[in-house]
């Protein structure tokens, strides 16, 4: 005999492919669910909590359960701007400026942006970004301040990239290291995921075409709406 959690999930499932309820949809709560299969919210939770664990729906802290999106997907080789990525796939991107200073450069920050004239410093920012209001990634960089020292900072925190472009710079290769780790307490609260939850931590260096670093990164995405893929040229 088929358990009744699996039959609840298996009906969700359907009506989700049917498109009863469609992406970033919230769900009825889990008292009107049980009502409406009418069984305990126990057995409701077993159902909710595979779909969950399959990627089908997302629970949303203080929100509810909504069907999940797809992952917003980046494609290792080249470099490009994390607001390409998300408009090549069809979603609105947007960021938030939590921090924006000037600083002395720490020994990392030298090594990774080749400064060797001291005292050399950078520019910080902390930024979280977002696809369709949804954050996706916590990020810090580092910039050469002697790089952007005549650039307009608004334009820098927002569209930095095109900024780069816009000022004459010509964007060349990056290299990336790709980790996995926890949600600390804060960037749980920051990214709105559960802390201890599953984080693609991304350290990136990005230079121009002449070989010059121009930033240093490093970024921490929520696993469940990220994913990055390889692509090797034949």
């Amino acid at each position: 005999m088929v358990p009744a959690y699996i039959k609840i999930h298996d009906y969700i499932k359907k009506e989700i492919e049917k498109e009863h309820w469609v992406i970033g949809e919230r769900l009825p709560s889990e008292r009107d669910l049980a009502e409406m299969f009418l069984v305990s919210r126990m057995t409701l939770r077993q159902a909710i909590s595979l779909l969950v664990d399959e990627g089908i729906l997302e629970r949303r802290i203080g929100s509810g359960t909504f069907v999940a999106s797809k992952r917003v997907q980046e494609k290792m080789s080249g470099t490009t701007s994390f607001s390409d990525i998300i408009i090549s796939q069809g979603k609105t991107p947007s960021s938030k400026l939590l921090s924006y200073k000037r600083k002395l450069a720490d020994k990392t920050e030298c090594e990774k942006l080749h400064l060797t004239n001291m005292p050399a410093y950078v520019i910080q920012m902390e930024r979280i970004r977002y696809a369709d209001g949804v954050p996706l990634v916590y990020e810090i960089t580092s910039i050469p301040e002697e790089l952007i020292k005549n650039v307009n900072r608004k334009d820098i925190a927002e569209q930095f990239f095109k900024t780069l472009i816009n000022n004459g710079f010509e964007i060349g290769r990056s290299s990336q290291t790709i980790s996995a780790r926890n949600a600390s307490e804060r960037i749980a609260e920051i990214l709105h995921t559960k802390r201890g939850s599953a984080l693609l931590t991304l350290v990136q260096i990005s230079y121009l075409k002449d070989g010059t670093p121009f930033e240093y990164v490093h970024s921490q995405y929520v696993g469940e709406r990220f994913e990055f893929y390889l692509e090797n040229q034949g």
